[in-house]
C-alpha cells in the first residue's frame, strides 16, 4: 500500500463513544480519510486485524501523561507477523470530561452518575461546584452512564465526553471538569503504508543489541556520528531469552534522509535483533 487514500477501514479500541474513537475521528480528519470503522476489545486484536486486512489501517495509544508509556501497543506492533505494518501517523489528544445532562440547567443537578474511576479523577469539581448532598451513583463506564440518566429525573448528571454528549444527544454543563487539566494521550495510526518525507517527522525502531560490554553505547554513538537527533529512547525485556531487553528509540528525521540509511545500515550489523517501526509526521503537542 502505497497511499492513505488506500485505507478502507480503521480498527480502534472499544466501545464506541471511547476516547479512541475521538481519536480514530481526528486520524480521518487530519488525513481526509472517508471509511468505515471496526471497534475492536484488544490492541493485540486491533495489530491482528490490520496485519490480515491490507486495506485497513488501526489506532493505538501509546503513552499518556498520567499513565505512562502503554507498553502492550508497541509490544505488539515489533512482534506482528507483518513487518510493514508501521506507525503512519500520531496525533496527541486532550482527554477532556464533561458534564453531561438531559436539561439545561447546571444549578439543579443534585446527582450524579458515572464509573468510579472518573468519579476520582474529578474530585476538585464534584467537592467545590456540586452540591454538598449530591447523589452519587456508580456505573461500569462513561457510556452506561450516559445510558442510565434515563432511568432518573432531570437533575440527575453523568462523566463522559462530548462523543458521548453527542451520540446520546446530551447537553453538556460544564467542560474540563477533570482535576488535570494536563491530561493527554499520543495515538499512532499503523498500517501497511509507505509515508513520504514531510520535514516534521520523526523515526521509531526497535532493536536488541549484542551482549556485549558497551555494545548499546557503539549504536547511540553513530546516531551522534550521523548527526541524528534522539527524542526518546527506552527498554523493556525481550519476552525472547532472559536478561535480553529490546531498545525503542524515536529520533529526529524521515528514514529516506541520506545520513538516517546511513544511520540504519551502520546500526543494523552491531544488533541481534532489529524493525524499522515507521517514519510518520510529529505531533504537535
Amino acid at each position: 500500500m502505497s497511499n492513505f487514500a488506500s485505507i478502507k477501514n480503521i480498527a480502534y479500541l472499544a466501545p464506541q463513544n471511547s476516547f479512541s474513537e475521538m481519536a480514530k475521528d481526528e486520524f480521518c480528519h487530519q488525513l481526509g480519510l472517508n471509511c468505515y470503522s471496526t471497534p475492536l476489545t484488544t490492541i493485540k486484536q486491533i495489530v491482528e486485524y490490520v496485519c490480515d486486512n491490507p486495506d485497513c489501517a488501526g489506532v493505538l495509544p501509546v503513552e499518556n501523561t498520567l499513565d505512562g508509556t502503554i507498553r502492550e501497543s508497541l509490544d505488539s506492533l515489533i512482534l506482528s507477523k507483518n513487518p510493514n505494518i508501521r506507525i503512519i501517523s500520531e496525533l496527541v489528544m486532550p482527554i477532556e470530561y464533561c458534564l453531561l445532562s438531559r436539561t439545561t440547567e447546571f444549578y439543579s443537578i443534585t446527582g450524579l452518575i458515572g464509573a468510579p474511576r472518573l468519579i476520582g479523577k474529578c474530585q476538585d469539581f464534584i467537592k467545590n461546584e456540586m452540591p454538598y448532598s449530591l447523589d452519587i451513583i456508580e456505573a461500569p463506564s462513561m457510556l452506561e452512564s450516559a445510558y442510565d440518566l434515563r432511568n432518573h429525573n432531570l437533575t440527575y448528571a453523568s462523566i463522559g465526553n462530548r462523543k458521548i454528549a453527542e451520540a446520546c444527544m446530551l447537553n453538556i454543563l460544564k467542560e474540563n471538569i477533570h482535576d488535570d487539566k494536563n491530561n493527554k494521550t499520543r495515538y499512532i495510526l499503523i498500517g501497511d503504508i509507505e509515508t513520504k518525507p514531510t520535514g516534521k517527522d520523526k523515526t521509531t525502531v526497535a532493536f536488541r543489541t549484542n551482549n556485549t560490554p558497551g555494545a548499546l553505547l557503539e549504536i547511540l554513538k553513530i546516531f551522534l556520528e550521523n548527526n541524528i537527533n534522539l527524542s526518546y529512547i527506552s527498554s523493556r525485556p525481550s519476552k525472547v531469552e532472559p536478561d535480553e531487553y529490546i531498545f525503542i528509540v524515536n529520533f529526529d528525521g524521515h528514514i529516506k534522509g541520506s545520513n538516517m540509511l546511513k544511520a540504519i545500515n551502520e546500526i543494523k550489523p552491531k544488533t541481534s535483533f532489529f524493525r524499522y517501526l515507521g517514519s510518520y509526521k510529529a505531533a504537535t503537542n
